[in-house]
């Protein structure tokens, strides 16, 4: 290796070297560190202070103590942990951001800069107990540089079983250990309880007065008649008679009206004169009305404004018909006096006086002008369907959409379709054929069923064949009657296999017509062979009657092994693919066949089945 690449991989490393922090673990807390503090992080420091709340003495009998610490100083940073160890009692609930482990309490991430936890206090004789804690501030910012920290350690000692003011408790158990003739604070009022006049109430512990109500819930704490003052009026409510109206104190004529705001403070049947007249409201039948003071019909009008004082029923005759206004159906019109029917007109000028709906009858045909449809029509009196024709002259006087039946059928002409036809009055599906000879109403393309098939004339192809309806393939045969009614080539299938007869027979006569072409094929073969052989014998009668006259000599190479006989190989026949077979039968000349999936034929030849082309 040469002194270049040395150089290179030495200055690499001191790279590496200073990129990577001394330590990564202790973000996340480091317990029993609270002696020998964060050496990673460089030397203690006394820029920074620990700060807690632990008590200068533990009280065994505590069940537990919150405790928070931290530190003061610093360097800044928004970062910070810590490690503390505990000599005795138990550490419990870590707050955020801390966690626990027996005796010792570390931080869980370096977020933090004060941590919350629980300390239980040791059993009573435990001795002191030792704090041990290791605070760091961190910057966050280059590694463990720039970081401070500094560790502290004190003691928490039990507090002593002293009885400083020879009281017979002590101290630990004595709430005033200072003065002997306190010892308790039931109610944790810094007052004890042999001086506390209430010392189960912690808002009292004086009562001046004996009244059993404390000094400062006392309204008078030096009225023992007194306590409450609820409406502070400056008077005690044992004493006030409107403990709750500040405004009154007295009722001298005890009527429960306060004698500041009673017109007779010594009469009780009196309070209070609103109009001003000199007379008392509950004597004045009108309070409010200066100008009356007495009813003695009391209808609700004084007697001095009254035209009839003594007679309930009337105070005033307007109209000086001498009948009073309450009588007077009409107390401005001294022409009129009655209306027996409540219509507004008088029964003088009423035409029908007792009936309310009306007062005139123009045409004097009885009816009144306000129910006679024709108020100048003696004819008429009503139009019930409000068609503008009278009932009297309207053939449907409850229907106001017709008026007229030209054709005498019950049907008005508007809603007849056959105004003029007795015998029709719809047709449903507007075909000029009323529904009635309508063989189809609501088909207008059909009104006809010559055959009566349930299909009109216009759609049905054999309209006077109830069995036909239609032809699908258009070979003149109904779809009823054709076995195969989409094949216009096919119309029967006899034998029932699925297979038209057309094309049964044209398989049929195909098979025969092979078969006649495989005999005569055969007959071919049988004959030439036959030929062959008759070809052959004469040769080789030829032959020998030429080789009596001159035979040569035959020699024996040992080629006249006889046991050695050509062979047939055999021959791989093809098969067609493996289709579905949808029908199989025999026909009549004896050959079998079947139908494929692919709608091709095949027939049996004895070896193989041969697809017939």
């Amino acid at each position: 290796m040469n002194t270049r690449t040395v150089t290179t991989l030495v200055i690499l490393s001191l790279l590496l070297a200073g990129g990577i922090p001394l330590t990564q673990g202790n973000s996340s807390g480091k317990h029993n560190a609270g002696s020998s503090g964060c050496n990673c992080h460089g030397g203690a420091s006394g820029a920074i202070s620990a700060t807690h709340n632990f008590p200068v003495e533990y009280d065994p009998s505590t069940t537990s103590y919150s405790i928070t610490v931290g530190f003061s100083g610093g360097n800044g940073g928004s970062g910070g942990g810590f490690s503390l160890q505990i000599s005795a009692g138990t550490l419990s609930n870590p707050g955020s951001n801390m966690q626990i482990s027996g005796s010792s309490a570390t931080h869980s991430s370096s977020a933090g800069t004060s941590w919350t936890f629980q300390w239980s206090p040791p059993t009573s004789g435990s001795g002191d107990v030792t704090v041990n804690f290791a605070i760091m501030n961190a910057n966050r910012a280059s590694g463990n540089n720039g970081d401070v920290w500094s560790t502290t350690s004190f003691t928490i000692p039990e507090l002593a079983d002293v009885d400083t003011d020879g009281d017979g408790f002590n101290d630990g158990e004595d709430a005033f250990p200072n003065d002997p003739n306190e010892w308790s604070d039931s109610d944790g009022d810094g007052v004890g309880d042999n001086g506390d006049a209430f010392p189960n109430d912690s808002s009292e512990t004086t009562d001046t007065d004996g009244d059993g109500v404390g000094d400062n819930g006392d309204a008078f704490p030096n009225d023992s008649t007194e306590t409450t003052d609820t409406d502070g009026d400056g008077v005690g409510d044992n004493g006030d008679a409107f403990p709750n109206d500040a405004s009154e104190t007295q009722d001298s004529d005890g009527d429960g009206v306060g004698d500041n705001s009673d017109w007779a403070p010594f009469d009780s049947t009196e309070t209070a004169d609103s109009d001003g007249d000199g007379v008392g409201d509950n004597s004045d039948a009108f309070p409010t009305d200066a100008s009356e003071t007495v009813d003695t019909d009391s209808d609700g009008v004084g007697d001095n404004s009254d035209w009839a004082p003594t007679d309930a029923s009337e105070s005033a005759d307007t109209d000086g018909d001498g009948v009073g206004d309450n009588s007077d159906a009409f107390p401005t019109d001294a022409s009129e006096t009655v209306d027996t029917d409540g219509d507004g007109v008088g029964d003088n000028g009423d035409a029908f006086p007792n009936d309310s709906t009306e007062t005139m009858d123009t045409d004097g045909d009885g009816v009144g002008d306000n129910s006679d449809w024709a108020v100048n029509d003696a004819s008429e009196s009503a139009d019930t369907d409000g068609d503008n024709v009278g009932d009297n002259a309207d053939v449907f006087p409850s229907d106001a959409n017709e008026s007229i039946d030209s054709d005498g059928d019950g049907v008005g002409d508007n809603g007849d379709a056959f105004p003029n036809d007795a015998l029709e009055t719809i047709d449903s599906d507007m075909d000029g054929v009323g529904d009635n000879g309508d063989a189809f109403p609501t088909d207008s393309s059909e009104t006809v069923d010559s055959d009566g098939d349930g299909v009109g004339d216009n759609v049905d192809w054999a309209p006077n064949d109830s069995n036909e309806t239609k032809d699908s393939d258009g070979d003149m045969v109904g779809d009823n009657a054709d076995a195969f009614p989409n094949d216009a080539n096919e119309t029967l299938d006899s034998d029932g296999d699925g297979v038209g007869d057309v094309a049964q027979a044209a398989a049929e006569a195909a098979a025969a017509k092979q078969k006649e072409e495989d005999e005569q094929r055969r007959n071919m073969i049988i004959i030439a062979v036959v030929a062959v052989i008759i070809v052959a014998l004469g040769v080789t009668m030829f032959l020998r009657k030429r080789g009596a006259s001159s035979q040569p000599e035959v020699k024996d190479y040992g080629f006249g092994d006889s046991s050695v006989k050509p062979t047939n190989d055999s021959v791989v026949q093809a098969t067609p693919s493996q289709l579905q077979i949808l029908n199989q039968w025999t026909d009549e000349s004896g050959y079998t066949w079947r139908k494929m999936s692919d709608g091709s034929h095949h027939y049996w030849n004895g070896n193989d089945w041969v697809k017939h082309s």
